[in-house]
């Protein structure tokens, strides 16, 4: 049984601020600091150069995917770390492309992140009219997926409503329709139990900085089933996703497995402060995590209906319908934000009229929820939103 006493002790939460925002950026995990105080100071200070071999730091990035693996139903070996997640999309939809020459269409729904749709845009666009993106209403996905598909490209959990596509479903009947799937994680991954193996996934990709606490810049990561991982050609051939980088060959040739997925220089610093956040990651069962998400997303729900009737429910009400996000739609949602923020209560605000919360079970309790609810319902009785100063808009919402 997870201790959640024990990972919010865990995290630093400045005193006051109750923080609905850990599916956009985690706070800072305690031993965050010291963590990369001791790599720079005692590895990259001491050791230089050395710190490559000395300090595990070239085998780094398939140490850390092992241990995301853990959390997403992958097998070792299968997952390692990099880059940014519209990278991780581009190589895994170019791969997944690519062993589909015959069939054109790239399938996703019109809720998905932009950025994997412009990674989309922009792979269509430089392969000259060989492909085309498709995109449909999510609710109309398996509708649409047929002999024309080449790749299925989904997120699981609607970045907007929380909305929770069914991966197992989507994955058999695009397989058997002779398609490939790629899985975004970005808003799974930490929040709820993934089981990519289960499915039978054939891509996956994810970020680090949201849930799994990583910290601002956290690299991204990808999976490749075994079936596929000496079969998928990285589009993106870099350096260390050679097979034998420092035989500084002019021709590639790719790394055996899912080495071949490496591309630049991995973000060490970065990845020292990601490896202090799976240290909390060991304490917890994600079964766990997923009931709590689920008391802590219900009890949200429930109260803001009672309190604020003025806000109407984005999210799906059935909870297995939905990850750890609860968002209500206003007109004037992003007021409405900047006043919750400016009384400690911190979310976030998706355009149109999206306020966006997330429920991370490691640092958020009941009480958390039950006060949030309360600071709500203040500024909506109040009209407290109402002040020139709450509607300017920042660069970042």
């Amino acid at each position: 049984m997870t201790d959640f006493l024990a990972t919010r002790a865990q995290f630093h939460i400045p005193e006051g601020v109750i923080y609905l925002d850990g599916n956009s950026l985690g706070p800072l995990p305690r031993a965050a600091a010291s963590r990369i105080a001791a790599m720079v100071e005692d590895e990259w200070g001491e050791m230089l150069i050395r710190g490559w071999n000395e300090a595990g730091w070239m085998h780094q990035p398939r140490r850390v995917g092992d241990r995301v693996a853990r959390l997403i139903g992958a097998a070792p070996g299968t997952v390692v770390m990099g880059d940014t997640l519209s990278i991780k999309v581009f190589q895994a939809l170019a791969a997944a492309l690519e062993m589909r020459p015959d069939r054109q269409v790239i399938l996703s729904d019109t809720g998905n992140f932009p950025s994997d749709l412009y990674m989309a845009e922009g792979l269509c666009a430089l392969l000259d009219g060989r492909a085309r993106l498709k995109t449909v209403p999510p609710e109309e996905v398996a509708g649409h997926i047929d002999e024309r598909v080449a790749v299925l490209m989904l997120t699981e959990v609607d970045y907007r409503t929380g909305r929770r596509h069914d991966m197992p479903a989507l994955t058999a009947a695009a397989q058997a329709a002779g398609a490939l799937t790629v899985w975004d994680l970005a808003h799974s991954a930490g929040a709820m139990p993934v089981d990519l193996a289960g499915a039978d996934a054939d891509f996956a990709v994810g970020c680090t900085y949201k849930y799994l606490n990583g910290g601002p810049g956290a690299p991204a990561f990808i999976y490749v089933a075994p079936r596929h991982a000496d079969r998928a050609r990285p589009a993106l051939a870099g350096w260390l996703g050679h097979a034998a980088p420092f035989d500084f060959e002019h021709a590639y040739r790719p790394g055996a497995g899912i080495e071949r997925m490496r591309v630049g220089t991995p973000p060490v610093i970065q990845m020292a402060a990601l490896e202090a956040a799976l240290d909390i990651w060991d304490m917890v069962d994600m079964n766990d995590v997923r009931a709590r998400s689920v008391e802590l997303t219900e009890r949200f729900i429930r109260g803001v209906e009672a309190a604020c009737p003025a806000l109407v429910l984005a999210s799906p009400r059935e909870a297995a319908l939905r990850g750890s996000q609860v968002s209500f739609r206003h007109p004037d949602g992003y007021a409405i934000m900047q006043a919750l923020i400016a009384r400690g209560v911190i979310g976030d605000f998706r355009a149109p009229d999206v306020l966006r919360f997330g429920f991370a079970p490691l640092f958020i309790g009941p009480e958390d929820v039950d006060a949030a609810i309360g600071t709500l319902a203040e500024i909506m009785e109040g009209a407290l939103w109402d002040r020139p100063e709450y509607s300017r808009r920042a660069v970042v919402t």
